[in-house]
């Protein structure tokens, strides 16, 4: 088990590879019916986004 506690998690868009601190206000939230609260990138609008560990 690695012990990086330290290190926050960055969210990265699949589509254009914008990069910050997931959670972070960098990130536009989205309320979508039927799905929920969805991350958008700021840059290219993309909601594809992951989250690294």
């Amino acid at each position: 088990m690695s012990s990086d506690s330290g290190t926050a998690a960055r969210s990265r868009c699949l589509n254009c590879g914008f990069e910050a601190e997931g959670g972070s206000s960098e990130w536009r939230r989205l309320e979508v019916p039927k799905l929920g609260r969805m991350t958008q990138c700021p840059d290219c609008e993309s909601t594809n986004v992951i989250t690294g560990r």
